[in-house]
């Protein structure tokens, strides 16, 4: 039925006549390449890519180190952009578009302007869903409290940063405590946003639901790295830590620690 699940090379060869009209659902790496692709299999297809996020393309892994203030420059992290894209590989990117269903005997997709709310139907050829993944969030009481947060977009990391720099900016004029922090999850990016918390001179607990950080690797390759982790200040809780989330203790006087 013309839909595939973000492989550009599966995509049909254009016929002759009317050009090939291609949807990529999805931004970032996946759909990003999967556009960048079709187009050097097609120079001449309509393509198509509906972002629901802000920004189609930057770089994940950067996330951690602009909160630790290590990459300053914000803009650094944006790849490319809608009008890149169109100049330099003719692709119609539209950001703040979500695609809500699927219409396969009308080779149609329902889209919803994230920010006016309007809707409409787009047509295709073939359809690729590069959609991602959703932050896990643990089913922990309290995880929707105000002060925990996910870090996936450029819009989670905007949002961690403003209340880290808020919450330092207290501490440096004595108004509150220390400023503490707690990570769920030691894995690659637990550990980059550990990592840059504690250059940022926040207090650090690291939770991890596995019997050691960085579960992909061999324990003996992870026990260095706890150990490095220890030698930085840096705490991993225990296995049986991470039962529920509690907000900060409210207290008489002005000076709070949480």
């Amino acid at each position: 039925m013309g839909v595939y699940a973000g492989s550009a090379e599966s995509l049909s060869r254009p016929t002759k006549g009317t050009p090939m009209k291609i949807v990529v659902v999805g931004g970032v790496a996946a759909g990003a390449s999967v556009a960048a692709r079709a187009r050097r299999l097609d120079e001449f297809a309509e393509i198509v890519v509906l972002e629901r996020g802000h920004h189609v393309s930057f770089a994940n892994c950067g996330l951690p180190y602009h909160v630790g203030e290590v990459i300053a420059d914000r803009s650094r992290l944006l790849l490319q952009t809608p009008e890149s894209l169109r100049e330099s590989l003719d692709i119609d990117v539209r950001v703040g578009h979500e695609v809500l269903g699927i219409d396969r005997a009308a080779k149609t997709v329902t889209v919803r302007e994230v920010d006016g709310g309007r809707s409409y139907e787009e047509p295709y050829d073939e359809l690729a869903l590069c959609t991602g993944a959703e932050p896990l969030r643990p089913p922990l009481p309290g995880i929707d409290l105000a002060g925990v947060h996910v870090l996936r977009r450029i819009g989670d990391m905007d949002a961690i940063k403003a209340h880290l720099d808020a919450a330092i900016a207290l501490a440096a004029t004595g108004a509150r405590g220390p400023v503490r922090t707690v990570v769920i999850g030691a894995g690659y990016i637990g550990l980059e946003m550990a990592e840059n918390l504690k250059h940022r001179g926040a207090l650090v607990d690291v939770v991890e639901m596995s019997d050691q950080i960085l579960p992909p690797l061999d324990h003996e390759m992870s026990v260095p790295v706890e150990h490095h982790l220890r030698s930085r200040g840096i705490t991993p809780a225990p296995v049986d830590c991470g039962r529920s989330v509690r907000g900060p203790p409210r207290r008489r006087t002005q000076r709070r620690t949480h």
